[in-house]
């Protein structure tokens, strides 16, 4: 409740324990055993502040914070403990409150969203659960990536500039260092793995704006920003990482207030004890800063977790709003936690703190808040307030009722992707691949130029030789041809000469028959008779002959 401009939180024997709006931003604690009632101290306190007007942020781990939408039920267990607290029934009204629901899943809130860049390479590599090698080379990537203006939005943009460097490690290590191909391919791997888990929703845009959170609704109430976180809880790593994200985000984006009368914003971390687990000194020192300065922010932090000691005591002594409610003394590790405990209380003479903390009974606590003077009051045995909300879960139907009529829905319930490292390094590899498309087509078009040249050579030379071949087939045939006639005309020659020849002899021939028979008819004159005549002639004739060829050689 927000009473006589104070927060009031608990009550002692009908005295309220307050806690001052101006103090408010010195942080503060609630721890306790399971089951004692922190749930319930969480709600009061936001529900207290909404009505200061001041705007909180809290992650639902358990999904019993949800109700804070609806109004509660007066019950007899409500009513008995507001008598109890001293409250009149005109103060008390069972009320729901502003809530806007945030998802990073995107199922059952706003889609609440961060870029890479944003997240920033020291808390990327918590969450990737890297080595400090790996670290290193990360955050070199990084560099290399703001240097050469390329965004780095979703996981994708991550991948493609991971993939870039390595493939020009030793281009890049001259100048920024040792970038082993190895370190490399082992956040890529774990690159996937985080994918795996759903980074692909919440690294991307439109990224969270811090300053809508601060918001109130009509009746001036603080907008109460919950993380719906039953699933990101399953993931202690990525939930601690992505609460120190969003309460870095806020020290870096608010600026200087100085001291304000009530705080611009109160942050509930809940389940506190897995920001610290495993943390490295430099994460430490880190948190450790942003709890000491964010004060003068306008911001309040408030841790929730089991034991005062799970909180560093560089940052618990940063606290100064401490509600302690049961500690369990089953063990040697249980009672020091609680020697631990009573310790960090201003000592009440009334009672004795470490036995008082194994006495409280469910929505007691022990509770000491800062005063005036900014000095811590003595401890103090007391009951916490009902809460004016409803208790546990709401319907999935009222859920979606509330986020889809939630004025962000506009703004944040579209995922969009806009020109980034991934789209620059697909247009240069498309650039890239039509360069070499082209230099191919070029080479090809030289080859095919150059080998239509050979073979216009090689058609050239073989019509030359064509040409040179068939003339000398021609020479050849006229040669062939030249002899030919030549033959010819000596066989004619020669025929000639013969038939001469053989005229001579005809002509030889008959001279001597003629002759021959001239001589036979005189012999045959001379012998006598028919008889004698016949056989001169043919004698004659016979020797006329042999005469001839004897004389042209036959």
């Amino acid at each position: 409740m927000f009473y006589e401009q104070q927060i009031w939180v608990a009550s002692d024997s009908g005295e309220r324990l307050s806690i001052l709006p101006r103090m408010a931003n010195r942080h503060g604690l609630i721890a306790g055993a399971t089951g004692t009632g922190k749930t319930v101290t969480l709600k009061v306190l936001a529900e207290s502040f909404s009505d200061a007007g001041v705007p909180v942020f809290l992650a639902d781990v358990k999904g019993d914070l949800a109700g804070m939408c609806c109004p509660g039920i007066m019950t007899d267990d409500i009513k008995k403990r507001i008598e109890t607290a001293g409250i009149g029934e005109a103060d008390w009204t069972c009320q729901a409150y502003p809530v806007c629901f945030w998802d990073i899943f995107a199922k059952k809130g706003l889609p609440l969203r961060t870029t890479i860049s944003e997240m920033g390479p020291t808390l990327l590599a918590r969450l990737m659960e890297l080595t400090a090698v790996q670290e290193d080379v990360l955050t070199v990537v990084f560099k290399i990536a703001d240097d050469e203006g390329l965004l780095l939005l979703d996981t994708k943009d991550l991948r493609a500039m991971l993939n870039y460097v390595g493939e020009n490690n030793k281009e890049y290590g001259n100048q920024y260092g040792s970038l082993p191909r190895q370190s490399i391919n082992s956040i890529l791997r774990s690159l996937t793995a985080l994918e795996e888990q759903g980074a692909d929703q919440f690294f991307g845009e439109p990224a969270l704006d811090i300053h809508d959170w601060f918001k109130t609704d009509f009746n001036g109430k603080g907008m109460i920003n919950l993380l719906h976180s039953e699933s990101l809880i399953n993931n202690p790593m990525m939930y601690s990482t992505f609460m120190l994200w969003m309460m870095s985000e806020l020290f870096e984006v608010l600026p200087e207030a100085g001291d304000c009368e009530r705080p611009k914003m109160v942050f509930f971390f809940d389940e506190a004890h897995l920001l610290f687990k495993g943390a490295p000194k430099a994460l430490l020192q880190k948190i450790e800063q942003v709890v000491k300065l964010i004060r003068s922010k306008g911001v309040g932090i408030y841790f929730i977790t089991q034991s005062p000691g799970d909180i560093p005591d560089e940052v618990l002594g940063q606290l100064g709003n401490k509600i302690q409610h049961s500690l369990h003394a089953y063990t040697p590790a249980d009672q020091k936690a609680i020697r631990a405990a009573a310790n960090s209380f201003r000592i009440n003479p009334e009672f004795d703190t470490k036995t008082v903390l194994t006495e409280l009974a469910i929505g007691e606590a022990l509770v000491s808040f800062l005063q005036e003077d900014g000095s811590p009051s003595i401890v103090r045995r007391a009951r916490i307030l009902p809460p004016q909300s409803q208790l546990g879960p709401v319907s999935d139907e009222n859920r979606q009722g509330q986020i889809k009529g939630n004025l962000l829905h506009a703004k944040y319930g579209t995922m969009i992707d806009r020109d980034s490292a991934y789209e620059f390094f697909m247009r240069r590899g498309k650039e890239e691949e039509a360069k070499k498309e082209r230099l191919l087509a070029e080479e090809q078009q030289r080859k095919e130029e150059e080998a239509a040249r050979k073979e216009a050579e090689k058609e050239a030379l073989r019509a030359a030789r064509q040409q040179e071949r068939e003339a000398e087939r021609q020479a050849k045939e006229a040669r062939r041809e030249a002899e030919r006639q030549a033959k010819a005309i000596q066989k004619e020659q020669e025929a000639a000469q013969k038939a001469k020849k053989r005229a001579v002899a005809n002509v030889a021939k008959s001279a001597a028959g003629t002759i021959g028979r001239e001589v036979g008819n005189e012999i045959g004159k001379s012998v006598g008779g028919s008889f004698g005549k016949r056989l001169g002639g043919n004698l004659g004739a016979s020797i006329g002959r042999g005469l001839l060829g004897t004389l042209f050689g036959r």
